[in-house]
């Protein structure tokens, strides 16, 4: 075990850690569970549409650029108690919810059925499972047990599977069982560079940029900064953040900014340019600058190493702050407010 490792495990109050180091089990397991499901694959002309909230819908965005060019069909994923408008009957709908009990995803799941879209369901159980068996309508049973953002591996594969079976893009299983093989390997250099990086950013609000492989990525790195670090941190893509937010830099200095810039070598060479230029240009006017390249073969290998990799740096920069990474207690307090079941 690594030292940045050991250090973690001597912090660690709530097992976050097994859950961010069992994500190459998660790969494998989640193929056996889609298998297990006995889904029939269908054609839908228009796609896939991922429903779900929170680390219940990052599997959808992770999925499609893993992908890539490599889809054929539209692969959305909707945040929201709507599907996304001009939604066809001829579109696929995943509803993903680990709780089962995502009052958002629940209602998608009912716009579905209004709709006369076919419906694939992915949760531990809840609300969304009972109406699923009512329905018929196929489940995929997820594992109980984890926090609904530590189960990133299962949801990724289960997106990436219901698209490849509704004909949305190509099957991309030895992808991601490659993948699970190359975190194994990685996980402590992984743990080595996460705390390294958290060194350089503690005590600053980090602004995590990314670009096509990697912009779904720094959404996440800022949702795992917030949930686990209980950190503001902010996530932006690239070219577009060219055209308005570098502008902003200039009065980064007040609030203590860093910036980290999400690389990967498959990227356009202009976008890999600007990457180079804006880190430049803010570096004078923010607390650290980190530029980080992905590693790995294929596109699913870089992406999931990046994934990991922020998942421990989150559980470092908790560590920094001597917070337990697991507690949501903000959350839950606006969930009693809403009256929400989950």
């Amino acid at each position: 075990m690594s030292d940045a490792l050991a250090e973690l495990r001597a912090t660690d109050r709530s097992n976050q850690l097994d859950d961010v180091l069992a994500l190459p089990e998660q790969l494998s397991d989640a193929l056996w569970r889609v298998e297990s499901a006995r889904l029939e694959p269908f054609d839908a002309a228009g796609g896939l549409v991922v429903c779900g909230m929170g680390g219940s819908a990052i599997g959808g965005d992770l999925a499609a650029v893993a992908f890539g060019s490599r889809l054929s069909r539209p692969l959305d994923t909707a945040r929201s108690y709507e599907l996304p408008s001009c939604t066809l009957p001829d579109r696929a709908v995943l509803c993903s919810s680990y709780s089962g009990d995502t009052e958002e995803t629940i209602a998608c799941y009912e716009a579905a059925e209004a709709l006369g879209a076919r419906r694939i369901v992915a949760t531990t159980g809840g609300e969304l499972a009972a109406a699923a068996r009512r329905d018929a309508v196929p489940v995929i049973g997820l594992p109980a047990g984890l926090q609904p953002r530590a189960a990133v591996g299962y949801l990724f594969t289960v997106a990436a599977e219901v698209a490849a079976l509704v004909g949305a893009a190509p099957g991309i299983r030895t992808e991601i069982d490659s993948s699970a093989a190359h975190l194994r390997e990685a996980s402590d250099a992984l743990a080595e560079l996460a705390a390294a990086l958290a060194e350089r950013l503690e005590g600053s609000i980090p602004v995590i940029y990314g670009a096509d492989l990697t912009a779904p990525v720094a959404v996440r790195w800022k949702t795992q900064i917030n949930e686990n670090a209980k950190l503001p941190a902010f996530a932006a893509e690239l070219p577009e953040a060219d055209h308005n937010e570098i502008a902003g830099w200039g009065g980064a200095g007040e609030a203590a900014l860093s910036a980290v810039f999400l690389e990967d070598r498959d990227q356009h060479p202009r976008v890999r340019q600007r990457f180079e230029l804006t880190a430049k240009l803010v570096e004078g006017d923010s607390a650290a600058v980190a530029r980080l390249e992905t590693e790995g073969e294929s596109r699913t290998e870089r992406l999931l190493w990046a994934v990991m990799l922020g998942d421990l740096l989150s559980l470092h920069l908790a560590a920094r702050r001597g917070v337990d990474p697991t507690p949501v207690e903000v959350i839950e307090r606006l969930k009693d407010q809403l009256g929400s079941p989950e």
